[in-house]
């Protein structure tokens, strides 16, 4: 009985029946070896399903299954992979012709299986990865030294999710359940640097997909210490941290070269700041990329003020014009970025020492206290706690509250267009917009700007229980709070659906 192929396919009534057949299709195999036309029926199958686009997770599992056997039984042997990777047929020793075209089918297999990462359902793209991860640990089972990873493997496997014309998120997102383990993450970075194209400029797509796989390979100092963490061979103490971290820096300095996209600039940056600083030798050697960033606005502004507030403070970079530039940051385009709670929370740390000049500083509560006027509800909240503790850090900036010729909102002294905080004459106003903000439709907002019409606390309000709040927070925490005085009808309704007062206020009771 032959294997179904396409004309077929009407005959098997599921696919578990196509499941069950190819099943036993690999028994026989496995059973008799020199049965070559059964595993020829198997492949060929696997590539009419490749072709036509069908699920090929069935094909999948079986020869994931048929070779793990095939190496468990030393059938096949690593070592002939590096030694002759090619079938070479001999007439003088039909055994070893034999161990050479089961190889040769396994190099065929880990091929298709490559090219099933391509499958346009993502669910059937993620298989054929994990297939192709357990194929080469299968290959590491009878001898598991260090050196003996199938390197050459791995490198195909990247190279296959390293697409130029398409974002592989959800194979990076599976890839993340191998990159794990120690023996990946080394000889991923033993790989890397040779991914990198060197002679033509890479598209987006690369791109995204180069900085996912760096996101998925880069690790902490902790992992080290996982000394059971392998796929295929035991590392033990001769992970060499060096060498990995040379790599990790050759790496970089590629990637630094490129034109970034802002898509591609905001990724670069979220991952140089989570992860990739702790592995370079020379951070101050990014000044000059992130200063850059910090004139190319919103998003990836605030990522590179992280990423500077990281070299002043861990490497000693002097940069003076630091607070014009968070200045300027703080426009109403800020409200709509995914960051800009960073953003606050980083001004906070900017603007915590007690002797930054007072013309400065009450730059920036004017600033903000004027943006709360136009600020969503939830950020208001935070500007005015932010500006409540930059009060509380100086003192004499109390007179801001209530000052005598500080003006009004029609002839306020400060000057919002000035870029430089020291001559927007902030000193020479008041915080007119706090009051105005307590006559706020939402009680929460109106309650949290009566601070400046009530003695000041003690101690700074603690940012970071406000710096994550959300519209829905708000809505739930109005929608349970017990209200104390109720508005009633001035006549007594009659009933549900019964005229209530006059006709003008009985539409309104109206239910369809």
């Amino acid at each position: 009985m032959s294997l179904p192929f396409v004309p077929k396919l009407s005959q098997i009534s599921s696919g578990k029946a196509v499941s069950k057949q190819l099943k036993k299709k690999a028994t026989e195999f496995l059973a008799c070896t020199r049965a070559t036309t059964t595993l020829g029926e198997i492949l060929e199958y696997y590539k009419e399903c490749l072709a036509r686009k069908a699920p090929i997770t069935p094909c999948l599992l079986t020869l994931e299954y048929l070779f793990t056997q095939l190496f468990q039984r030393a059938d096949i042997r690593p070592e002939d992979i590096d030694a002759q990777p090619t079938y070479v047929p001999s007439a003088k020793d039909p055994q070893a012709n034999h161990r050479q075209w089961l190889l040769a089918q396994y190099q065929e297999t880990c091929g298709l299986v490559i090219d099933g990462m391509h499958h346009e359902k993502e669910s059937e793209a993620c298989q054929a990865l994990a297939t192709a991860m357990k194929l080469l640990a299968a290959q590491c089972l009878q001898q598991p030294e260090a050196d003996r990873f199938p390197v050459a493997g791995l490198k195909q496997i990247l190279t296959a999710m390293l697409s130029s014309e398409c974002l592989n998120k959800h194979l990076f997102s599976r890839f993340l359940e191998y990159s794990s383990y120690l023996d990946v993450i080394f000889y991923c970075w033993k790989t890397v640097p040779s991914l990198v194209p060197r002679n033509c400029t890479p598209t987006d797509a690369f791109k995204q997909n180069f900085l996912l796989l760096l996101d998925a390979i880069m690790f902490g100092k902790d992992k080290m210490k996982e000394r059971d963490s392998e796929l295929c061979v035991k590392l033990g103490d001769s992970f060499d941290y060096a060498y990995v971290r040379k790599q990790i820096n050759r790496t970089w300095g590629f990637v630094m070269n490129w034109e970034h996209s802002e898509m591609v600039h905001e990724q670069l940056l979220i991952l140089l700041l989570e992860k990739v600083f702790v592995h370079l030798d020379k951070p101050v050697l990014l000044t000059d990329f992130l200063m850059d960033s910090l004139d190319v606005g919103g998003t990836v502004s605030v990522l590179a003020l992280q990423g500077v507030f990281v070299l002043i403070q861990q490497h000693n970079l002097t940069y003076p014009n630091i607070y014009e530039k968070l200045y300027s940051m703080f426009e109403p385009e800020i409200f709509h970025t995914k960051f800009k709670a960073r953003l606050f929370y980083l001004a906070d740390i900017f603007l915590s020492s007690s002797h930054l000049p007072e013309g400065l500083v009450a730059a920036f509560v004017k600033r903000l206290a004027r943006l709360a006027l136009i600020a969503p509800p939830q950020d208001i909240v935070i500007i005015l706690r932010f500006v409540g503790n930059l009060i509380l850090r100086h003192p004499a900036l109390k007179r801001l509250i209530f000052h005598p010729t500080g003006g009004e909102a029609s002839s306020d002294p400060y000057v919002m267009e000035e870029r430089d905080p020291m001559k927007s004459k902030a000193l020479e106003s008041s915080l007119w917009e706090l009051a105005a903000l307590q006559n706020h439709v939402l009680p929460s907002v109106a309650s949290a700007a009566r601070f400046i019409s009530n003695p000041l606390p003690s101690v700074e309000w603690d940012l970071s229980e406000v710096l994550e709040i959300n519209e829905n927070d708000i809505f739930h925490k109005e929608i349970v709070s017990k209200t104390k005085e109720f508005f009633v009808n001035i006549d007594r309704p009659t009933g549900m659906f019964g005229y209530c007062g006059g006709q003008m206020a009985s539409q309104y009771w109206k239910l369809f």
